[in-house]
């Protein structure tokens, strides 16, 4: 995503987040979703050889690229065209295809009835979520299903994660997305009052390695650092999240999370 308003829970804007900004940390030190997730997708007949698949707020291409590894015909769309380029390299390293528009996930201006699925990874919360949830229906075709996905960090008390968190907020006051559990109910009535139906959840927790320099440069590229904060700001707090850090290596607990419906 490349313009949104960073919001809180009670959903009121909050601070402008320009994730084009941060395009080479994001690509470079973002773990991607898991290949665990397209495994679980799989009983819902989700990512199979040949399926029309439409990505919003791609980004550089995490949950699209895992999708067209196992046959689907994706098609990603986010309105930073800097997110697509490095999601092009990264699917080119990886040997995979996909197709990446220009657009938003409101109006796509692509065609109704064009995609068996839709998918938003790690990007809903940036939506006008009665627009997304519309369109995206609109855009299946009848018995189609959309999926949206969280890969979330998970602050445990006294943990790298928590610590990390302080920090942000030390350094930005206005970012309101710490303290996450990693679990999404509202997204579930969203499609709900957009007509959806067989709505489904799971989730699973997974430990992701990082080393302190792809994690200083994950939380770089997070929504409250480089995508908010001025060049000046954004170095300082680097600096002193590599000295908070202990370890060369460490293990940080994520969970997985998803939201399937069908339309």
């Amino acid at each position: 995503m490349e313009k949104a308003d960073d919001t809180g829970d009670d959903g009121t804007a909050e601070q402008q987040v320009d994730f084009g900004r941060t395009a080479q940390d994001y690509a470079r030190h973002r773990a991607g979703f898991p290949p665990a997730l397209a495994e679980r997708l799989t009983s819902y007949r989700i990512g199979a050889a040949g399926q029309k698949i439409l990505d919003l707020g791609t980004g550089t291409g995490s949950l699209a690229r895992l999708l067209a590894a196992r046959g689907a015909t994706v098609t990603g769309l986010d309105p930073a065209p800097s997110l697509l380029a490095e999601a092009a390299r990264l699917d080119r390293e990886a040997g995979v295809a996909v197709t990446y528009t220009v657009g938003t996930a409101e109006r796509t201006g692509l065609p109704d009835a064009a995609f068996d699925v839709i998918t938003a990874g790690q990007c809903w919360h940036w939506f006008r979520a009665g627009e997304a949830a519309a369109e995206a229906r609109r855009l299946l075709r009848p018995g189609g299903r959309i999926v949206i996905a969280h890969f979330d960090w998970l602050p445990l008390p006294g943990g790298v994660v928590a610590r990390t968190e302080e920090l942000i907020r030390a350094h930005n006051p206005a970012w309101a997305m710490g303290g996450g559990t990693g679990l999404y109910p509202r997204w579930l009535t969203d499609l709900r009052v957009a007509g959806f139906g067989g709505v489904e959840t799971f989730s699973f927790d997974v430990d992701v390695p990082y080393s302190r320099v792809d994690w200083v440069g994950r939380i770089r590229a997070s929504a409250g650092v480089a995508a908010s904060l001025p060049p000046a700001a954004v170095e300082r707090f680097s600096e002193e999240l590599t000295a908070l850090i202990t370890s060369d290596r460490m293990n940080i607990p994520h969970r997985v999370w998803a939201v399937v419906a069908t339309r």
